[in-house]
């Protein structure tokens, strides 16, 4: 579906994007949605990169995961992960805020520009944290969670976690001083 500018300035535009959505997330929902998905994906190439987007589909069509978690320089690993249609959402962490604003328009990914992680670790703690706070994961939820060594290298995606988010993060960050989301529609 696409939202035109006739949709969008009639009398009803909240309805006429309410109702868009309620079609994309039934089609999406299809038996044979998948099926039509797997016959027009690109074949993957033969890096680590997308071998872990493709390893992050099947995960989340094995496991409840509640959101898959990514972090990016780039955002190229972000857009292979969301090519793959993963079931479940896609949160971006990235360090950069133009990152960030061009991701808010891939298919299932919600942006966040986060500046202070240095290691790869502070990654997964980070990840759990933010995907509370963001209210795509609670307790007892699975999360998955790539990122790439060395840390802070573009294109170094090689590395998948599965998470259980067992307590609760809030509190202990201050989400307006260092995990912004990504403004979207305002650039």
């Amino acid at each position: 579906v696409m939202l035109s500018a006739e949709t969008a300035s009639g009398d009803y535009p909240l309805e006429a994007v309410q109702m868009m959505s309620k079609i994309i997330r039934q089609v999406e929902n299809g038996p044979d949605y998948q099926a039509q998905l797997d016959v027009g994906r690109p074949k993957a190439e033969a890096t680590v990169s997308d071998a872990i987007s493709c390893a992050i589909r099947r995960i989340s069509g094995i496991l409840p995961v509640a959101v898959l978690v990514n972090y990016s320089e780039s955002g190229a690993s972000t857009l292979r992960a969301a090519r793959e249609r993963p079931r479940a959402p896609i949160l971006n962490l990235t360090p950069n805020l133009n990152t960030a604003r061009r991701l808010s328009v891939a298919w299932g990914v919600h942006s966040v520009v986060n500046d202070r992680l240095r290691q790869v670790d502070e990654v997964v703690s980070t990840a759990l944290e933010i995907a509370q706070a963001q209210g795509m994961a609670s307790r007892g939820d699975t999360l998955l969670i790539t990122a790439g060594v060395p840390f802070g290298k573009p294109g170094s995606t090689n590395t998948l976690r599965i998470e259980t988010l067992i307590g609760d993060c809030r509190g202990r960050f201050a989400p307006h001083s260092r995990h912004k989301a990504a403004p979207t529609g305002k650039y």
